[in-house]
């Protein structure tokens, strides 16, 4: 019986310290046309004042988990070159273990292209999966799922 309360509480804190992650960082998704049957889709999130995100690209030796974005596959849609971070890049060396990190504060958009191959209704959709610190704690790693029609 104590065995499957401490399970219980265990369980209980461990989607606490996950919901915690969601609630630093709001997310919204839209999709750009550009013409010609290239879109942008735009995930933007906005981060809570003192905290940060950790950016898609980190040097070899960081220790940070990286944003990561995954596409749904869909047989009608194209990604186009590398995903893109528009906002105020921080590289940043932590004084504890020498690493280094890049990250941003406020706000960041991950934007990537993609090619509508039929001139048709769709879907595009993924994963994200991130991680939000502060200057003393990292939350533990969330995922939200995100979905644009593009028209």
């Amino acid at each position: 019986m104590v065995r499957l309360i401490i399970l219980c509480l265990f369980a209980f804190v461990k989607l606490t310290c996950f919901a915690q992650s969601e609630q630093k960082v709001k997310w919204q998704y839209h999709i750009v046309s550009k013409g010609n049957n290239i879109f942008e889709v735009r995930l933007t999130a906005t981060i809570d004042k003192g905290w940060h995100l950790y950016s898609h690209q980190q040097s070899s030796d960081a220790i940070a988990l990286p944003t990561t974005i995954q596409f749904s596959k869909n047989p009608i849609v194209e990604l186009k070159g590398e995903m893109k971070e528009e906002g105020t890049l921080i590289d940043n060396i932590d004084p504890a273990t020498r690493t280094k990190s890049r990250y941003f504060s406020g706000q960041v958009v991950f934007v990537q292209k993609i090619l509508r191959k039929k001139n048709i209704l769709t879907v595009v959709n993924g994963d994200i999966e991130f991680m939000v610190c502060d200057d003393r704690q990292c939350l533990p790693p969330s995922t939200v799922k995100f979905q644009v029609k593009i028209p």
